[in-house]
């Protein structure tokens, strides 16, 4: 089973494998912590740029990795399947999918807070909404669980999704980064769209 896991999505295995044993070793070294995490105002000022990177490799607490982990399990090795189904190159497109995203995402939360000395972000999330979407544009009649329980098809939980991204970026005060959401999760719309330009076509024939 490991070695068929390893075959067939060795990168969704890596970052998989790599995500979680950096978070559950930054949860007893603060410091370490500390440095991975997304801090803009350094950022905006050419220093500590790796942590656009490492800050996807870190997570508050085990609530929020587990929830990011499950996530990934069930779309990032499903999406990097599809694509080495499709492409000889499906791997490293999966990589630049993930990849890509995670930083597009963290984009916008770098110009809002250049300036806030005291503002860090943490969390793969918006590199893992980017996969669920990729993912969600070669199967959008998919039934997905809410919360594990209330059953969706996966085109009406993306608008519910990104509606909800939007409004709680405005409004909301939980310490939750929504931009990253938002943001990752059209980045992996558009990347899916530039290296498969024919989605778009089977996206809406499933209609």
């Amino acid at each position: 089973m490991i070695q068929e896991y390893l075959f067939l999505t060795p990168v969704a295995s890596i970052i998989f494998a790599l995500t979680i044993a950096s978070s559950i070793y930054s949860f007893s070294n603060p410091q370490i912590l500390g440095e991975m995490m997304l801090h803009p105002y350094s950022i905006y000022r050419k220093k500590r740029v790796y942590t656009i990177l490492t800050s996807g490799l870190v997570h508050k607490d085990w609530g929020h990795l587990l929830f990011n982990m499950i996530t990934f399990y069930y779309f990032g090795f499903g999406l990097e399947k599809i694509l080495i189904q499709i492409s000889d190159w499906g791997h490293l497109q999966f990589a630049i999918i993930y990849v890509s995203s995670l930083i597009l995402s963290d984009i916008p939360t770098i110009f809002q807070h250049k300036n806030n000395y005291g503002y860090y972000s943490l969390g793969a999330s918006g590199a893992i909404c980017a996969v669920l979407f990729s993912y969600i544009m070669f199967d959008p009649k998919m039934m997905l669980g809410i919360f594990m329980i209330i059953p969706m098809p996966a085109y009406i939980f993306a608008v519910l999704f990104l509606g909800y991204c939007v409004w709680a970026s405005r409004n909301s005060r939980d310490g939750i980064n929504h931009d990253a959401h938002l943001f990752g999760a059209l980045s992996g719309v558009i990347i899916t769209l530039i290296l498969y330009p024919w989605i778009f076509k089977h996206f809406v024939s499933q209609f």
